[in-house]
């Protein structure tokens, strides 16, 4: 019914892409992982956890040190529970639950006590916020080559009209094709982008300063102000805060 597997990784560990029978939820109690799929890729910081449905292909690296906690869920239980990936808050008492799915290794549903727990994770699981730390690629291919010249190198300012030149499409129909196939414009999305990487920097110990260079801003006040406006948090407050705050 449901099984769990606790690792400590290393910074840069990567999990090459495969997939699983079960449905997945993986929390890190420490560090950053980020998941990453052909569609999209998902930063999962301390007090997150991404929800990845079974026969998603998927990979795994992570940011600093890293506490990994897994849980697999049999697929016929989670019917209700998103069927694309997604992040979740983790408050305490989903993150207590968690804790003790792994503790207890494997749960089954002939013992009543255990298939009451599963039960409550579940409904935790359900009633939990998603968090803004997802980065959908696109899949038009002119709309995914600008996205591509704008990851490349994070640390350039360039505009929208700098990737598009050569990619086939006018600047206002590749913004068309962001809108449509990532819900944000190019200039939101390029800011996501920048925030989940000046994340992944921060949990590798960078400074603050430093995190906002990477992604282009030479103003630590006009990076921090980007951050939190993406994030809902400061960079320096992003890993002390509780997910109790959420």
């Amino acid at each position: 019914m449901l099984r769990s597997l606790g690792l400590r990784l290393p910074s840069g560990f990567h999990v090459e892409t495969h997939t699983h029978p079960w449905h997945q939820l993986v929390y890190a109690t420490e560090g950053v992982m980020t998941v990453e799929t052909a569609t999209g890729n998902w930063v999962v910081p301390p007090h997150r956890a991404v929800w990845i449905p079974a026969g998603l292909q998927h990979g795994v690296r992570t940011t600093g040190q890293v506490r990994m906690r897994t849980l697999y869920f049999r697929s016929d239980l989670v019917e209700r529970l998103p069927g694309s990936c997604c992040v979740i808050n983790v408050m305490p008492l989903l993150r207590e639950l968690i804790l003790e799915a792994v503790r207890c290794g494997m749960l089954s549903d002939t013992v009543p006590h255990q298939l009451r727990l599963v039960g409550v994770l579940l409904d935790q699981i359900a009633r939990t916020k998603e968090g803004p730390l997802e980065i959908k690629i696109p899949l038009d291919v002119r709309a995914r080559r600008v996205a591509e010249r704008a990851r490349n190198d994070l640390s350039e300012a360039g505009s929208l009209t700098d990737y598009a030149e050569g990619c086939g499409a006018s600047v206002r129909t590749i913004e068309r094709l962001f809108v449509q196939e990532t819900g944000l414009t190019f200039s939101r999305w390029l800011q996501r982008v920048k925030a989940l990487h000046a994340l992944e920097r921060l949990a590798a110990g960078d400074s603050v300063t430093a995190a906002g260079f990477s992604v282009g801003y030479d103003s630590t006040s006009a990076f921090i102000a980007m951050f939190k406006r993406v994030l809902g948090r400061t960079p320096g407050s992003y890993f002390s805060v509780s997910a109790e705050d959420d």
